[in-house]
């Protein structure tokens, strides 16, 4: 099982940007795919972003345009380049693959 750990999150102000990065104890090169997704309190944990090995990314409708995911095998490290935050992006983010989850980062966008 992989373990994964998040970092980047904050406070920032509507129009600003945020990364957050996933480091995982694998070698990530080798997992098909990995995901960032976020929750908001008495609301069900909603996908962000996917990446897959082949180089292919998925994106919700919400944050297309504005998220980019991307990865770095040599540190295995992936990571969410949120840019054009809005206070609706408010939310706890997830890093996820392989069947784990990292322990949350919280982002918080003022309006």
């Amino acid at each position: 099982q992989v373990k994964l750990v998040e970092s980047g999150g904050g406070l920032v102000q509507a129009g600003g940007s945020l990364r957050l990065s996933c480091s995982a104890s694998g070698i990530i090169s080798t997992l098909y795919v990995m995901g960032w997704y976020r929750q908001t309190p008495g609301n069900q944990r909603e996908l962000v972003a996917h990446s897959f090995s082949d180089g292919n990314t998925r994106y919700a409708d919400s944050v297309k345009g504005r998220f980019t995911i991307s990865r770095d095998n040599a540190k295995n490290t992936v990571y969410l380049q949120m840019n054009s935050l809005k206070p609706e992006d408010t939310a706890v983010y997830y890093c996820w693959s392989a069947a784990s989850w990292g322990q949350g980062t919280q982002v918080t966008v003022s309006s």
